[in-house]
């Protein structure tokens, strides 16, 4: 079950982003690769606005991402890249191309995103391209990015973005809140939770289940209906 302590409120994350949008690259600041962290903001872009999980996101492809100009796109998720041993993969690397979690290996799952995540992916598609088969998020290489490379930036984004009491919090402590982040805020804003559960690829009562605790405000919400219904 999602704790209320991991997420992140809109305005704290574009926070987190603009501090970084004035240096010259969050590689510089952890020493390794200095092209690396600059690749990885639409990729975190991904997990907040579109509550990708870091395999997803590994795996997107421009062919699947309708980025209009203005206003809202949208993306159909196809495949992922989890990561793993060598010696468990079918192709001998690191990421392994499979279907989608809690699917059939051939379905896929359309998620709207918002004009945000729009622009930071045409940005993002302008100035590094994408692989040759049009993975967006990769190394300069044109390797997948490893699971302790995101996490060691995104924690040093933590530490420029936050206070010093919140870097110590659980506030989006791991890439994967970010995701968790953007359920959250789903389900508060009143999406139906069977349109959440299929933006986010989960059962509705899995769903419910994990992010019971993150559900704010639904107590007067719910005696508001029900005084309305008496009344009819």
């Amino acid at each position: 079950m999602v704790s209320r302590l991991v997420l992140v409120r809109p305005h704290r994350y574009a926070a987190v982003v603009d501090v970084h949008r004035g240096l010259r690259g969050w590689g510089d600041l952890v020493g390794i690769d200095t092209t690396r962290g600059p690749r990885m903001m639409a990729m975190f872009a991904c997990m907040y606005y579109a509550a990708f999980r870091p395999e997803e996101a590994s795996g997107l492809r421009w062919q699947n991402c309708d980025l209009p100009v203005e206003g809202w796109g949208l993306i159909t998720l196809e495949k992922e890249r989890p990561q793993a041993n060598k010696r468990w993969t079918n192709s001998g690397e690191t990421h392994d191309e499979r279907g989608l979690k809690h699917r059939a290996s051939d379905d896929t799952r359309e998620i709207p995103i918002p004009p945000v995540l729009v622009v930071t992916l045409r940005e993002h598609i302008g100035t590094y391209g994408t692989a040759r088969d049009g993975r967006l998020f990769r190394t300069s290489r044109g390797r997948p990015f490893s699971s302790s490379a995101y996490s060691a930036v995104w924690q040093e984004a933590r530490r420029l973005g936050f206070t010093v009491e919140q870097v110590a919090s659980p506030l989006a402590a791991r890439p994967y809140d970010l995701r968790h982040a953007a359920v959250s805020l789903w389900l508060n804003a009143g999406v139906p939770p069977t349109e959440v559960a299929q933006r986010a690829g989960h059962g509705v009562d899995v769903l419910l289940r994990v992010y019971a605790k993150c559900i704010e405000g639904q107590r007067a919400r719910a005696n508001g209906q029900i005084t309305k219904a008496l009344k009819t």
